[in-house]
């Protein structure tokens, strides 16, 4: 009798996980066909808090601008940045010439500008200061939905409720951007690559 019921509960344990990850597609699905058109949206993925959105558009490339040099960058935010110039090794044992920019609260972009497009490329980022504005007009401290409605033209509330993590990421996956909600607030942003740089 022990066993029957253990089997019962198992098989419905795993009848619950299996609807639970068609939910999770089916938001998916649906996700992607709210999406803006100038974000290009290839897929949507959703695990748990977390839902990954692959975009072919520039702006995943090119969060804070498409921008010829540092300068240029800072003189366009009108910020204080603290910034340091140094080499960084990456993957292959190649020194790259990066450019960190920080702020007072630890917030920094770490950037070089690639012999190859003649552009700013982002390398990493921890951008929690509410002042460092992204080029789609994203800033930390903005609410989840005021976020999600830069992606997608509209959604289910409920859809983005239990989100905690969005990641924006390239079509190749070599770069992206990672927010991160507490509560309702976006209070980080991350900037991710995995480029070969040069």
């Amino acid at each position: 009798m022990k066993k029957i019921l253990f089997f019962i509960a198992f098989a419905a344990t795993f009848t619950t996980m299996s609807a639970q990850e068609v939910s999770a597609r089916a938001k998916a699905m649906r996700m992607m066909t709210f999406a803006k058109p100038e974000y290009m949206v290839k897929d949507v993925k959703v695990f748990i808090d977390t839902m990954t959105v692959y975009s072919l558009a520039d702006y995943v490339i090119y969060p804070i601008g498409k921008w010829e040099n540092v300068e240029q960058y800072i003189t366009n935010t009108k910020l204080h940045w603290y910034r340091e110039v140094g080499y960084k090794r990456y993957f292959d044992s190649m020194s790259v010439s990066v450019n960190i920019l920080r702020r007072l609260d630890d917030s920094y972009i770490d950037m070089y500008r690639s012999i190859t497009t003649g552009r700013v490329e982002m390398i990493a980022g921890k951008i929690t200061d509410p002042e460092v504005v992204l080029d789609n007009g994203v800033h930390v401290g903005m609410s989840k939905e005021d976020v999600f409605r830069v992606l997608f033209k509209r959604f289910p509330k409920s859809y983005v409720a239990d989100i905690s993590v969005l990641k924006v990421i390239s079509g190749a996956g070599e770069v992206g951007q990672i927010y991160t909600f507490k509560g309702n607030k976006l209070r980080h942003i991350g900037i991710i690559s995995k480029y070969k740089y040069y």
